[in-house]
């Protein structure tokens, strides 16, 4: 049976792990390569860096603090932010990652999902989603959550798998930061359309909010988060015990 991925996330701004609440109200947590080195040896399955300015400033990620974190990490890396050409898939590889996230530069240039995937490996090919609800429909956003792209998100999300995406993350701004847990109706939405693996992103607050998650969804292959771990609010070997002891299958150090 494949193993459920806890999967801590950095939001990186000028250098520094940040975290807001619904993709608002930026404060600083810590640097990427302490906290990455951190996360590797504490049991994390894999791990998400994503530059949150670099698509809304027009510019590339900044590979020197990326490299260096890469560095420190002995777990699979996917990376993020201001990716908007084949150029920027290659340079990111370079500088460690596993695996890249396209966002806004795809909702800009949808053929970079099947050029990257044909080059690189639809494994390798990660379309994270920035989703809210707008007057009743799931809306994808672009540039951090910050502009409504009028398309939706679920029709969007079959689109991406048919070019090539291997892995879609999808980032709830309703739920983001706001620790009342998954959510679920809007994941739910997203499995029933994808045949690749699908990231829970967006909402969680404790520990039983993830053992919450895979009761309600089962095929869901990963839960993401990022302030519950930053600030030790859950360890997570803590709660890998909790999913096991709940007969959820993750991987144990």
């Amino acid at each position: 049976m494949i193993t459920k991925r806890i999967i801590p996330c950095l939001d990186v701004k000028n250098g520094r792990v940040v975290k807001g609440v619904n993709f608002e109200g930026i404060t600083d947590v810590s640097s990427p390569v302490t906290l990455a080195e951190y996360y590797s040896k504490a049991g994390a399955d894999e791990l998400v860096f994503y530059d949150i300015t670099a698509s809304v400033e027009g510019r590339g990620l900044f590979c020197d603090i990326l490299r260096e974190t890469a560095s420190k990490v002995y777990i699979p890396l996917t990376v993020g932010g201001g990716i908007n050409t084949i150029e920027d898939f290659d340079r990111v590889l370079k500088c460690g990652a596993d695996k890249v996230s396209v966002n806004s530069g795809a909702i800009r240039n949808p053929s970079i999902i099947s050029e990257a995937a044909e080059k690189y490996g639809s494994q390798c090919v990660v379309l994270s989603c920035d989703i809210k609800r707008v007057d009743g429909q799931m809306r994808l956003f672009s540039k951090g959550g910050r502009v409504d792209t009028g398309i939706d998100a679920i029709e969007w999300i079959k689109n991406g798998i048919e070019r090539g995406a291997g892995e879609i993350v999808v980032n709830s701004i309703d739920t983001d930061g706001v620790k009342k847990g998954f959510d679920i109706e809007m994941l739910r939405m997203v499995l029933d359309v994808s045949n690749v693996p699908v990231i829970a992103s967006g909402g969680a607050g404790c520990a039983e909010d993830f053992v919450k998650l895979w009761r309600e969804l089962p095929t869901m292959d990963a839960g993401l988060a990022a302030s519950i771990f930053h600030f030790g609010e859950v360890e997570i070997g803590d709660l890998k015990k909790l999913l096991h002891e709940n007969g959820i299958n993750v991987r144990l150090k």
